[in-house]
């Protein structure tokens, strides 16, 4: 089968998926600007006959072989970016630089990607279409992928460059089993937005609260109405997650403060349900307010919005996966956490499947998850994954359309 060969061609460079994801991995970048990141890719890839694409928005970069050839056009997706937090793994190849850690995996992501397209281009003539390869900047947080989408990089732009017909990413998983590809038909991951609400009242002397308007209990009483708000006006059958994660007030043991702030996140699995949730949060908040004569300020800040993948790209992933020699486990729910990707699924139909990345044999339930300072990966998995981007470029391209769906 095409995709043994692909998985044989993908183990046949691990040296350099590996050599290049340690090189990334020992100086992380934060944000949209990952200049070494790329630059660090485009080395490791100067050989290949790539096109590449750049805007002014960040250093995110498509490189387009076979480009115009006729046929589909497939993209598959890389993520640069690491994490503000410190290291604490004692790896050989471990950050060298304070407070910066590639935590989430986007290391690997860019690796993998990279061996994709080294493999393609070996078949650069057979490949029945154009194929992108999006290196990209920001995800934590920072809508890098929306910035590349509005810089015209993925097509669709002022250029005339339309966008692609396919769309596939791969996200590690740590603490999921060695070598398992999973993904699920609908919402994968869930949007995620900011809250930020202000309660404003009236300070003075802590010992006659009655000649205040004291905000600290207002926000209390906020917090705990929300949590009653999520289970009580929303089906328990749709997760909805309402977390205040900080409160923060006052500045001495015996001073009423004029306001108290909270901030937290919101996630939500539809267009729906998160426009009612923010719409809920500001009504619960402003009221309670105004019942102890105070104020509520609220900000909701939009983050990424919900990753929602399409049935014929999770059949094509399974078709891929099982080809490798593994199995593809189709997940019963979404998670609850958040990716950009998701905005390029909003313009392209395709999916983002996870790779499992524990080590052969170890408890995986119990390995240190994502944005862990102490996550590991296995390294061995790396291949599988340049190979089953691969061979969901290849396979998409080769039926010059989507197959029937299954699920």
């Amino acid at each position: 089968m095409l995709t043994e060969a692909l998985l044989e061609d993908s183990r046949a460079i691990a040296d350099r998926i590996t050599a290049l994801r340690r090189a990334i991995h020992a100086e992380p970048e934060l944000g949209l600007e990952t200049p070494r990141t790329l630059a660090k890719v485009r080395a490791e890839l100067a050989d290949l006959p790539l096109e590449w694409r750049e805007g002014p928005s960040c250093t995110g970069a498509v490189a387009v072989l076979n480009k115009g050839k006729a046929g589909k056009c497939v993209l598959l997706r890389g993520d640069m970016d690491a994490l503000p937090m410190d290291e604490l793994t004692g790896l050989d190849f471990a950050s060298t630089i304070p407070g910066r850690m590639h935590a989430c995996g986007h290391d690997t992501h860019t690796a993998m990607l990279a061996g994709a397209a080294r493999v393609l281009a070996a078949r650069v003539d057979e490949l029945a279409g154009e194929v992108r390869f999006m290196f990209q900047p920001g995800e934590e947080g920072f809508h890098g992928a929306r910035f590349m989408l509005d810089d015209g990089l993925l097509g669709g732009g002022d250029d005339g460059v339309v966008l692609p017909d396919a769309a596939f990413a791969l996200h590690i998983m740590p603490n999921a089993p060695h070598g398992s590809i999973a993904g699920r038909v609908g919402t994968l991951l869930a949007a995620a937005d900011m809250i930020d609400i202000k309660v404003k009242g009236r300070g003075g002397h802590a010992s006659m609260p009655h000649d205040t308007r004291d905000p600290v209990p207002v926000a209390c009483e906020i917090v705990m109405a929300l949590q009653g708000m999520v289970t009580r006006r929303f089906n328990a059958a749709e997760a909805v997650v309402v977390t205040i994660t900080q409160l923060d007030s006052g500045s001495a043991h015996n001073i009423v403060p004029d306001y108290a702030t909270l901030k937290g996140t919101m996630r939500t699995l539809t267009p729906g349900t998160r426009k009612a949730v923010r719409e809920d949060i500001r009504r619960v908040a402003e009221n309670i307010a105004l019942a102890h004569d105070c104020e509520a300020e609220v900000v909701i800040t939009e983050g990424f919005p919900p990753t929602i993948c399409d049935a014929r790209a999770v059949d094509l992933a399974e078709t891929v996966a099982t080809g490798l020699g593994g199995e593809f486990l189709r997940l019963d729910a979404p998670l609850m956490g958040a990716e950009d990707f998701s905005y390029v699924l909003e313009k392209v139909p395709g999916t983002m499947c996870f790779l499992g990345v524990a080590e052969a044999g170890s408890d995986w339930r119990n390995c240190c998850s994502i944005h862990s300072s102490r996550m590991m990966v296995d390294e061995s998995v790396l291949p599988r994954g340049a190979a089953f981007l691969a061979g969901c470029a290849t396979t998409f391209l080769a039926a010059g359309d989507w197959p029937k769906t299954t699920g």
